[in-house]
């Protein structure tokens, strides 16, 4: 039977999505004979038969009752109200506790008529309940971000710490068997809330008075949550073993590595250990070995600049090289560069430190200094393994410059990165550990220069009126008046930060004969930066810019990241 029979003076649910383009009336039709004959609902035949998105279907359901329908992305959830209904509970029939309104708790759920869900909620929180519409998809993902991720972290941990503090146990004694378990769960509790929120790391820092924990979500550190400084040692104590590395050493950086699953994906997680003047802080790097973008369109390369380094990929041999700070993904982009060379009729091999993500077909070795296996070294050694294309991590040394030379001019495609502003700058690094310009310009086939931004949220994306600071760098990069621009405003969805997720600006210079003929000359990096331009480089600010009038980041982000 039609829910809507409950509603005599309303239009039927059918009514309503016909009126609204939804679906047919043929479909109605056939799916109301389906509804009698096998007992169901309207709503759930139409999804199911995929005639109809539950999305389209609550928007229905709240015309048709009027009940309001809840953007879960932007409404805040108010932890009184979560307090009063288990999680549990809220994952059994889907709905979520939003706020206590004059006596009353507002909910979010899915189905509205489920009269047996609302009579158990409002039972369990001895309050009337105001059912309101939400989207399930949204609804299940805000119970995630509201319940395991937000309470059950700070309750296992307080529990565990007040136990601490009242037996006084030493950090060797918490880690012993008996209280293992205590400690795990609360790690992957921790490692848990960093991924749902899209943490690359996660920091565990002593302040004097407490443990202060910070995850760096699109590139930026934020503070999650300070604990109590007793349970310090034994989290410590517990990643050093997981990381395998010495529990006794205190005082001397280490590093180490474990993995976890969580919500069914492997991560791997690479640890780092160091004394300040508080007590050993530790810095976890989230690996998931899912989901990573390995497509440079997806990296973010305007289609002008994709272009030109599409086409040095295609070269057989010669050397490219990456430039740019830490943590601006240089590593992300080789791999991608890697992954789109991947074929059975090439041999790749990798020397990294370390290895972060492990490929299929693709022959990866990692570094090691106790066993003498480095950069130039490892590089020698390929030599003999006839590699097509190679991929070392840094150059660092004048040796590993050098012997990477040799194999660019021996026939190898080679890639590699250095710590360099720009494109430019990329090449006079390498003059400067040591390598002849003629030798340079023989074997290079092109430097690509890369930074990130942090992605606009597109669920609260707005329009405004720039500041005059961000007129006058958008014109004077662009040479026109900024059009309409936009930033986010904050929603549930992006933690009121306004972004959500992060692409990736680029230079790519392509070594043509002109700029050759500046470096054998020993001309100026302005002279050759004004010599590629002409070339066809586009410089990063402006790449930057050219996203701002996208609509994929602002200004300000640009700015914030791009500098020479």
């Amino acid at each position: 039977m039609d829910k809507a029979a409950n509603y005599p003076k309303r239009e039927r649910l059918g009514e309503v999505l016909v009126r609204l383009g939804m679906v047919t009336p043929e479909r109605v039709e056939e799916a109301l004979q389906i509804t009698q004959r096998d007992n169901k609902m309207l709503g759930q035949v139409l999804v199911g038969k995929g005639w109809l998105t539950s999305t389209d279907l609550a928007t229905a359901l709240s015309i048709q009752l009027g009940v309001p329908l809840i953007d879960l992305k932007r409404h805040k959830v108010h932890p009184e109200a979560l307090k009063l209904v288990p999680e549990q509970v809220a994952r059994k029939y889907n709905i979520l506790p939003l706020d206590i309104i004059e006596g009353s708790l507002a909910i979010v759920m899915e189905n509205v008529m489920d009269v047996q869900a609302i009579d158990d909620i409002s039972a369990m929180s001895k309050m009337r309940v105001e059912p309101m519409i939400g989207f399930p998809d949204e609804i299940r993902r805000a119970i995630d971000r509201n319940y395991s991720v937000r309470g059950e972290t700070e309750d296992e941990i307080a529990t565990w710490a007040a136990v601490a503090e009242e037996e006084e146990a030493e950090p060797e004694e918490l880690i012993a068997p008996e209280a293992e378990a205590p400690v795990l769960r609360n790690l992957n509790l921790l490692i848990q809330k960093a991924v749902r929120n899209r943490a690359s790391d996660v920091h565990i820092e002593p302040q004097e008075d407490r443990l202060q924990i910070r995850f760096r979500i699109d590139g930026v550190l934020q503070d999650m949550m300070s604990l109590p400084l007793n349970i310090h040692a034994a989290l410590i104590s517990r990643l050093k073993i997981m990381g395998r590395m010495n529990i006794a050493e205190r005082r001397r950086p280490q590093d180490g590595r474990f993995s976890v699953n969580v919500d069914n994906e492997n991560i791997d997680v690479r640890v780092a250990c160091g004394n300040t003047v508080h007590g050993e802080m530790a810095v976890l790097r989230l690996l998931p070995k899912s989901g990573v973008v390995l497509d440079l369109v997806g990296l973010g390369f305007s289609p002008g600049t994709l272009e030109r380094y599409q086409q040095i990929l295609k070269l057989p041999f010669g050397m490219i090289l990456f430039g740019g700070p830490t943590g601006v993904g240089k590593t992300t982009t080789l791999y991608a560069s890697i992954n789109q060379l991947n074929r059975m009729e090439r041999n790749i091999m990798t020397i990294e430190d370390p290895v972060e993500y492990k490929f299929e077909g693709v022959n990866q070795f990692q570094v090691n200094p106790k066993a003498d296996i480095g950069f130039a070294n490892s590089l020698r050694a390929f030599m003999r393994l006839d590699p097509d294309v190679i991929l070392v991590g840094e150059i660092r040394d004048s040796e590993t410059a050098r012997v990477a030379i040799q194999a660019a001019l021996t026939g190898h495609l080679v890639f590699s990165s250095v710590h360099a502003n720009d494109a430019v700058g990329v090449m006079y690094r390498l003059v400067d550990l040591g390598v002849e310009p003629f030798l340079l310009c023989s074997a290079l086939a092109g430097t690509v220069s890369q930074r990130i931004v942090r992605r606009i949220c597109p669920h609260c994306q707005v329009s405004y009126e720039p500041t005059m600071e961000e007129r006058m760098a958008y014109q004077e990069e662009m040479g026109e008046p900024p059009p309409q621009l936009y930033k986010g405003t904050g929603c549930n969805v992006c933690s009121d930060t306004g972004y959500f997720g992060r692409a990736g600006i680029f230079e790519v210079l392509v070594p043509t004969e002109e700029v050759k003929q500046l470096l054998l000359g020993g001309a100026s990096a302005a002279q050759i930066r004004d010599q590629a331009i002409k070339d066809g480089m586009v410089p990063l600010l402006r790449d930057g810019m050219l996203k701002v009038k996208e609509g994929i980041t602002t200004v300000s982000e640009v700015l914030r990241n791009v500098f020479y």
